[in-house]
């Protein structure tokens, strides 16, 4: 039998390949779905990967992990076919590709990191892919409600547990102003902050000064506490003549 003889051609349409094939076309479209259901908060919140990215990491991951399990059908179920298959191994590439997009929506400004979540969530997204992938449906629907509920209400349950809010700071000094750290360090630990330790970053330019660190709030609602009110105490710092401050998120 040739490769383009009419039997051939004809063994990818037979019963058995066509029933094989409408099985893996359900697995697929359930795992696109649950891919756009976890992808939609991403979308709805506005960042680089939306619903398109991890539905289509979702569905790839259950096509790389399904196919693995019908070998006997391979090109036709022809005798070619008979290739012993390890799905783990399919699995830890799939696993090991996404990484490496995952790692590509990690950004780092300044003293803020951001892209985390995003990156945890597309991962999850490739798991959900695999158990659909398998066959297991029920973990795979369940993973994806967990993956979404989280995204969508763990920023709410951060906000009302109590926490230390940390400030990303960068105060510029005037010419020839020789700051003291132990009068910055007395002056933020009155309002209820202290620098983080290990993250005063001193850059000197000529004549002036400037420095690069994290305030870390002592109690869970410093005052002051919004960066409005931070940054109008901070300019009337003794020397300081430019200032940028942010959320040190991660």
């Amino acid at each position: 039998m040739t490769s383009l003889s009419p039997s051939y051609l004809a063994s990818f349409w037979s019963q058995p390949m066509v029933e094989v094939n409408l099985l893996i076309f359900m697995n697929l479209a359930g795992a696109l779905a649950l891919g756009l259901l976890v992808g939609y908060e991403r979308s709805y919140h506005g960042r680089a990967a939306g619903m398109r990215t991890y539905g289509i990491v979702c569905m790839a991951s259950a096509a790389l992990t399904v196919f693995a399990g019908y070998p006997g059908f391979w090109w036709g179920g022809s005798v070619h076919s008979a290739v012993p298959v390890d799905p783990s191994r399919v699995i830890q590439g799939i696993v090991t590709g996404v990484g490496f997009l995952g790692a590509g929506v990690i950004m780092k400004e300044g003293l803020n990191i951001s892209g985390l979540t995003t990156a945890a969530s597309i991962w999850a997204s490739c798991a959900i892919g695999v158990l659909v992938g398998i066959g297991f449906f029920g973990a795979a629907i369940l993973l994806s409600l967990l993956s979404a509920s989280l995204m969508m209400w763990g920023p709410k349950l951060e906000a009302r547990l109590p926490s230390r809010r940390a400030m990303g700071v960068v105060l510029g000094f005037a010419p020839g102003f020789e700051p003291s750290e132990g009068v910055l360090k007395n002056t933020i630990r009155q309002w209820g902050y202290t620098v983080a330790e290990g993250s005063l970053n001193i850059t000197a330019h000529s004549h002036t000064v400037s420095w690069n660190f994290v305030m870390v709030a002592l109690k869970s609602r410093p005052e002051p506490n919004s960066l409005f009110e931070l940054s109008r105490q901070l300019r009337q710092v003794q020397g300081v003549d430019s200032l940028q401050i942010s959320h040190a998120r991660n």
